[in-house]
């Protein structure tokens, strides 16, 4: 990390930024007549550019729909509103209309023109929203974003599903006197293999910028954050990332701040990225794959991504079993490069093997290694120069009564 940012974590996140404003509030979108937030609005005073990530999965929920629309309009934008407990995925064109309704409720609450607010939800997939409910509590919680509620950490709740802890960070940097505040929130604990996750995050900053040039930054960002984690592989409907950006510090984004913005940007969505794989439904080991070494990045990436979502390389981890011949199965169908006769793994510095040669008299040293709930592979291929490093969990039977049923 660069000395020259201030990164903190569990912030107000979103609200951190200068000039941007969130409130939330319980609309009752589970029906279980309970004070849970599930609706917030983000606001900004000044009008932003603004980027967005969206998942790959071809069964599209309505809200990211029209968030790419709206995106593709290309005007200014002034917020977003989102909602937990119902995906409005897989809901026809009734679902296409709610989503517009919800925009259009924060717009006509906060003065806003048309098509100047995204909007976002997670949950169930397949129910219709209780508009009923969402809107007045759309249009109250508009307005008091609009009022000037600094309420990131409420906007932050109101996201989450299975999640059982809210997820923020900011990141802050000086350029000539002025400090670049970049703040992020974000959801997901399961359906989480990238790309992206079944996950919505937050991202505002202060600085100015040209919108192509934060979809790039974003993109890459992504690319090495949220992008690079799995929990149990499967993919969502609603996968979202925005990044927003009102330009309130006086700062610009060029030649003189580029780095620095780039480097915490990529903190913040890192930071993110990780917090979700540690939320993971149920889960007890976060484990850092790096695969070094490949014949190209793309090998690197399937090589990791094998092992990651291997179901008996996860069930032995959750059993503090350093079983090593999975991996080396895994990597086998990963459709990569390999020579296994060359091939060397290790349990954070511990060899397990080298050049294809097995190190037995390590073996109590793996074990206390993946005993521990966080820990690192190397993988080390001999084939190239490519890398990647993917964050994923063990699977455990917590999980699979949580998801037995909704």
């Amino acid at each position: 990390m660069s000395s020259s940012i201030t990164f903190k974590t569990d912030t107000d996140g979103v609200t951190d930024p200068e000039g941007f404003f969130a409130s939330a509030d319980a609309a009752d979108i589970r029906g279980k007549a309970d004070e849970r937030l599930d609706t917030g609005v983000l606001y900004s005073i000044a009008p932003c550019t603004a980027a967005g990530v969206f998942t790959r999965n071809a069964v599209k929920a309505a809200p990211v729909l029209d968030c790419e629309r709206v995106l593709r309009v290309g005007g200014p934008i002034f917020g977003l509103v989102a909602n937990s407990g119902n995906a409005n995925a897989c809901t026809g064109n009734q679902g296409i209309a709610d989503s517009l309704s919800m925009v259009q409720a924060a717009e006509l609450a906060s003065g806003c023109p048309k098509d100047s607010f995204l909007v976002c939800s997670t949950g169930r997939i397949g129910d219709l929203l209780p508009m009923d409910k969402i809107i007045p509590a759309v249009k109250s919680v508009a307005l008091r974003a609009f009022d000037g509620e600094k309420e990131g950490t409420k906007f932050s709740e109101c996201i989450l599903t299975s999640d059982t802890q809210k997820k923020t960070c900011t990141a802050t940097f000086a350029v000539e006197g002025n400090t670049v505040t970049i703040g992020g929130a974000a959801k997901g604990a399961g359906m989480i293999q990238p790309n992206m996750a079944t996950m919505l995050a937050f991202i505002t900053t202060d600085i100015a910028a040209d919108s192509t040039v934060l979809d790039n930054l974003l993109k890459e960002s992504v690319k090495h954050s949220f992008n690079a984690i799995t929990v149990d592989g499967d993919m969502s409907t609603n996968d979202t990332v925005l990044l927003l950006a009102n330009g309130q510090s006086g700062v610009s984004l060029d030649g003189t701040s580029m780095k620095r913005f780039r480097e915490a940007l990529l903190q913040v969505c890192d930071c993110l990225a990780d917090k979700i794989v540690a939320d993971g439904e149920r889960i007890t080991k976060v484990v850092e794959i790096l695969v070094g070494g490949a014949a190209s990045d793309q090998d690197a990436e399937n090589i990791s991504r094998s092992i990651g979502n291997s179901l008996l390389v996860k069930t032995s981890w959750y059993g503090n079993d350093p079983n090593w011949g999975r991996l080396m199965d895994a990597l086998g169908y990963a459709n990569a490069q390999i020579d296994q006769h060359v091939i060397d793994i290790s349990y954070d510095d511990v060899p397990a093997l080298v050049g294809g040669n097995p190190v037995p008299e390590n073996k109590p040293k793996w074990k206390e290694v993946v005993s521990k709930p966080r820990f690192t592979i190397r993988i080390e291929m001999h084939q190239g120069d490519g890398n990647f490093r993917l964050r994923a969990s063990d699977l455990t039977e917590g999980y699979v009564n949580f998801n037995k049923s909704e």
